[in-house]
């Protein structure tokens, strides 16, 4: 691609530097430049048109440019919703974009509506509409619809279905795509409705629609139980993590996108576009606090589906299993972070906790009037019996380790919390089970834990039995019910977690200068989830002030739309995959617990 005026300044905006919308089947984010620079047709899991994030050149783009050189911009959400408003302000006066997708009930009624408002003044405005099929792979094949409503963009490998731009400009045809320049005058409305070429079978029209996506979304945020003092951030969070649950199957990515650096530069780039067991558990936990009960009825109903008959630490988005990893070498990767990896080779890994972390939420969603069936029952029979008799099994951990399998202190947790909330649940229900069996190796889990991952010198439990390494997942203890969070063993650990794998309200999950291994090269910023976890520790332990100071200096990190990625960096940049479900569902427990116990 040839330079541009379209181009940024050094070539890539900060990852924070954009918002996203969605239709709860893909999402797209925008820039605060008003460019569509990330989007995965049709799905979540699909490759990109659009993807500049990952390749200022190869990635195509989606861009409106005001001319004027003195042009800010401004971002915000319309207030309870995914519509998302872009500002440009300069000398020539107010401009305005609007972006939205509607709420669909099939991946095939895609668009993205977008609409280009003269708010003040005399505006010249660039558009470029640039898609690179295939993951950067294809370039596009643009022409005059032949039936004579807008342009058709065409893959030239023929993959990934066509692309339909209606709107009443006239564009100029190039090999990129697509390009104009727009005379803007105060009350204009100039729309781009971006859809697939597959028999448009719903209604097109940019007010009926705004109007309808506006009222899914404000009804949706209505729902909300939550009324502590952090309701906005709270809800930003929700709505983010809703835009990352597929409507059709229940299930909720990780984040939306791939390939962003944990560190710049980096390797540590992986693809986030899949449902872990972990992360929807933990989502479906924030769902049910905020009154989400539907959601977590849908995501039930996928488990109960695709997942109890053989429960792996990921799946595609439909539950397809093979998600085999690959570095796509012909990108260039968020400034020069390489390699981009889609796929993840982490989805055949062996990793016990997340038996605990399904079976808590179902607990969980049982207690919120969720309904057990026997033939639900019988299968998480099956994954409590697997877990009576492999707990003792090494595995890869919460963190995903490629450096060997460990006996990890949080798995070894969480196979704890497998068995307690079975036997919970069966006695909620009075359900069959061998009881006595299920509480003998409960108990066994619970001395082994207390006795042998216990480090005498560094007075913490420790990563895994036998180490000598601090983890932040040990924060999790006390919130997973394991120890009162009263124990004077868990509060040395927490001192020690503090000490040492602290800067400020910013917590690592581990240090790889003190000994710790993961198998990779290179260091990682703090963790978001890792610092709300302290958040809701200093809450538990009685430190209410600290904690809501804690809390209140990690919002500050989050980015001009309350959105954040998986970590913070050392420069305080956000860092890794955004939006990142893992940073926005320990974001709404963190404000929970913080408001129980002020009432």
């Amino acid at each position: 691609m040839s330079q541009t005026s379209f181009d940024y300044p050094d070539r890539y905006l900060p990852i924070a530097e954009h918002g996203i919308i969605g239709n709860l089947h893909t999402t797209a984010l925008v820039s605060v430049t008003g460019s569509i620079d990330f989007m995965c047709l049709p799905r979540f899991d699909s490759p990109t048109v659009f993807g500049r994030l990952l390749d200022a050149d190869l990635g195509g783009f989606f861009a409106f440019e005001c001319v004027a050189s003195d042009t800010k911009n401004k971002q915000l959400y319309l207030p309870g919703t995914n519509i998302l408003l872009t500002r440009f302000l300069s000398e020539d006066g107010i401009a305005e974009l609007t972006d939205f997708m509607p709420i669909v009930d099939e991946e095939r009624d895609f668009a993205v509506f977008r609409r280009l408002k003269g708010v003040y003044g005399h505006h010249s405005v660039r558009v470029k509409v640039a898609p690179r099929y295939n993951y950067g792979r294809s370039g596009v094949l643009a022409e005059k619809n032949p039936d004579g409503r807008g342009y058709l963009l065409r893959d030239p490998e023929g993959v990934q279905p066509t692309m339909l731009l209606l709107c009443d400009v006239e564009m100029e045809i190039t090999e990129e795509g697509l390009t104009a320049v727009i005379d803007l005058h105060q009350g204009d409305n100039i729309d781009f409705i971006l859809t697939l070429n597959e028999g448009v079978d719903f209604d097109l029209d940019w007010m009926h629609c705004f109007t309808g996506c506006r009222k899914f979304w404000t009804e949706w945020s209505a729902k909300c139980q939550y009324d502590g003092f952090w309701r906005e951030a709270v809800l930003r969070s929700a709505l983010a993590l809703k835009l990352l649950t597929s409507a059709r199957y229940g299930s909720t990515i990780a984040a939306a996108t791939f390939g962003l650096p944990e560190k710049m530069g980096g390797s540590r780039n992986w693809d986030y576009r899949y449902t872990w067991i972990r992360d929807a558990a933990f989502t479906m936990y924030a769902f049910l606090r905020l009154g989400y009960t539907r959601e977590a009825e849908q995501f039930m109903d996928w488990i109960r589906e695709k997942c109890m008959n053989h429960l792996q630490l990921m799946y595609a988005v439909d539950g397809e299993t093979n998600l085999t990893e690959e570095a796509l070498e012909h990108l260039e990767g968020y400034r020069g972070s390489t390699p981009v990896r889609i796929g993840n080779g982490a989805f055949d890994q062996k990793q016990l906790d997340i038996y605990g972390e399904l079976i808590d939420t179902i607990y969980l969603y049982n207690k919120a009037g969720g309904s057990i069936t026997h033939q639900f029952w019988q299968s998480i029979v099956v994954l409590v019996e697997y877990v009576v008799e492999h707990w003792r099994d090494a595995d890869h951990g919460i963190w995903e380790v490629r450096s060997g399998k460990q006996r990890f202190l949080h798995s070894a947790v969480c196979c704890w919390v497998a068995i307690d909330r079975a036997m919970k649940i069966a006695d909620d229900r009075s359900l069959p089970c061998p009881m006595d069996e299920w509480r003998k190796v409960r108990n066994e889990i619970y001395a082994e834990i207390f006795n042998d991952f216990w480090n005498e010198e560094l007075q913490s439990y420790v990563q895994y039995k036998g180490s000598d390494v601090l983890d932040a997942s040990a924060l999790l203890m006390p919130l997973l019910r394991f120890v009162s969070s009263q124990e004077p063993r868990w509060l040395k650990t927490f001192d020690a977690i503090e000490k040492n794998l602290s800067a400020d309200v910013l917590i690592f999950r581990y240090k790889l200068e003190h000994g710790a291994s993961d198998g990779l090269e290179g260091d990682e910023g703090a963790f978001a989830i890792c610092s709300f976890w302290y958040v809701e520790c200093l809450a538990r332990i009685g430190q209410l002030d600290k904690a809501t100071v804690v809390f209140e200096k990690m919002l500050g990190y989050a980015n001009h739309l309350g959105l954040l990625s998986e970590e913070i960096g050392l420069h305080g940049e956000q860092l890794g995959n955004f939006p990142q479900a893992f940073s926005h569902l320990s974001l709404i427990s963190a404000a929970f617990q913080i408001d129980k116990k002020r009432k």
